[in-house]
């Protein structure tokens, strides 16, 4: 029978008769039989009996205590001695790999924990314990990652909301959090998910997308740039509109550079995502009830305080209920220059969205006013897609012009034409300008733009990456 050696800490529980091999914070190393994990086992075997080892020598306030890089040099102690009789079965790399894992079961994300590390994976999508999907650079990409068993991904679900104070089990099996990281991840459990935890995480870049980085990407030429950076510097309202996925917080993201900043922002989510650039940002997130049923706090609650707090401009990261109505009516008592975004799939469709959201507030609104109301507020919607090959585009810019009889009149500034789908390249096409110019083109260049008739001159329009751009 091989011979392995248990971990304790020294004066983590009653004195044992074996001096310890080191005093502090690390873990001591004793001598005691245990059973034999290689062989059939093999990789899976030996993560799991080091896992086991660990968990049981060590007191869990202990393990919290202990930092990264200790828990890291005390495993790879222990490794060489699971190993010192079979040193044939995995290599140095390979023991590596092995303790990088077990670490991250014990403080990180457990199998996730290499995913949540590469920096180019945009998307993680978990179809039970089995099914692991990525997304990098646009595409769909299976992995062999997988979870021991069903309850093992609810473990580290848990683990990984357990920061953000919010809660998910049988009571309560869907759950929408924001992780320490700044991912946002969205969970769902039996009974509603049919065959197994559902859990998608989207991630974010260490380094926000610039609008350099959108021009260099062919979601927009510079042109289509420099309007929508006079827009946001005229405090002209708007509205980003696309699927999930599309990119429309990115956009806002980046287009927030052009808010002056002397201006006070606040900005309202349902979980947080904007990382706008500027130094006078004040944050606010919704709150789900407690056990009780109590401590909601709405996003319309959010709305309607923030018209107390002296914003200069609201920034509504999503809207998707009533308080659309609010902001309507902040964009039109004093707050011009706000944003937000919605999910639609046009332009004109992000309007008739607006309009059922408002709808939710429960108030007796005749439809031809909420129109009204609309048409007065928002100034130009911009419309956002993910194309089949990954990549995502500014479809439409349309301004919105009033109202003719009851209808909200709308006319497209700027649009991409898809010409076709490569197998390689994915969708082809141009974007082009349509040779309207906007209403308030004099009111973009009263407030300082200085755009001439010329930017939306009817012809195709190029992307033109060496140059400055946005200024």
């Amino acid at each position: 029978m091989a011979t392995v050696r248990s971990i304790n800490l020294p004066n983590a529980g009653p004195p044992t008769p074996s001096p310890p091999e080191k005093e502090g914070v690390g873990l001591t190393i004793h001598d005691s039989p245990a059973i034999s994990v290689i062989g059939e086992k093999g990789h899976l075997g030996l993560k799991r009996h080091l896992h086991k080892q660990l968990l049981s020598s060590i007191p869990a306030d202990r393990v919290e205590r202990l930092s990264e890089p200790e828990l890291r040099h005390e495993l790879g102690r222990l490794a060489e001695e699971l190993f010192r009789h079979n040193s044939d079965l995995l290599g140095f790399s390979g023991k590596q790999l092995l303790v990088e894992q077990v670490v991250d079961e014990v403080l990180g994300y457990g199998p996730l924990g290499g995913l949540m590390r590469d920096n180019e994976i945009s998307e993680i999508l978990i179809n039970g314990p089995r099914q692991v999907f990525i997304e990098k650079h646009g595409q769909l990409r299976t992995t062999d990652v997988c979870f021991h068993d069903e309850e093992h991904l609810v473990q580290v679900v848990r683990r990984m909301i357990v920061s953000t104070g919010r809660r998910i089990d049988k009571k309560s099996p869907m759950v929408d959090a924001r992780l320490p990281d700044g991912s946002r991840l969205n969970a769902v459990l039996n009974p509603p998910a049919l065959n197994g935890p559902l859990v998608s995480i989207r991630r974010f870049g260490v380094r926000p997308l610039t609008v350099e980085d959108l021009v260099a990407n062919d979601s927009l030429t510079s042109a289509m740039l420099d309007f929508l950076s006079a827009c946001v510097k005229s405090r002209i309202s708007m509205i980003i509109s696309g699927g999930t996925g599309s990119g429309k917080t990115t956009l806002l993201n980046a287009l927030s550079r052009y808010i002056p900043s002397s201006e006070r922002l606040v900005t309202v989510e349902d979980t947080a995502e904007l990382e706008l650039q500027q130094p006078h940002v004040a944050k606010m997130e919704s709150q789900p009830a407690d056990l009780k049923g109590e401590g909601e706090v709405s996003m319309r609650d959010l709305v309607r305080n923030a018209l107390r707090m002296r914003p200069d401009r609201i920034i509504v990261g999503e809207c998707r209920g009533a308080e659309a109505l609010d902001m309507l009516q902040a964009m039109n008592t004093g707050h011009e220059g706000s944003m937000t975004t919605v999910h639609a799939n046009s332009t004109r469709e992000a309007l008739a969205r607006v309009e059922l959201m408002v709808n939710l507030a429960g108030i007796d609104i005749p439809p031809a006013a909420i129109r009204k109301l609309t048409a007065s507020s928002i100034n130009v919607v911009v419309q956002l897609s993910r194309t089949p090959g990954g990549k995502r585009k500014i479809v439409a810019i349309s301004e919105v012009t009033g109202m003719e009889g009851d209808v909200i009149s709308m006319q497209d500034l700027f649009e991409f034409v898809q010409t076709g789908v490569h197998a390689e390249r994915g969708v082809e096409g141009h974007f082009r300008a349509t040779g309207i110019r906007p209403h308030f083109l004099r009111k973009l260049n009263v407030r300082g733009a200085s755009l001439t008739s010329d930017l939306f001159m009817e012809r195709s329009l190029q992307p033109l990456r060496n140059r400055e751009i946005g200024r």
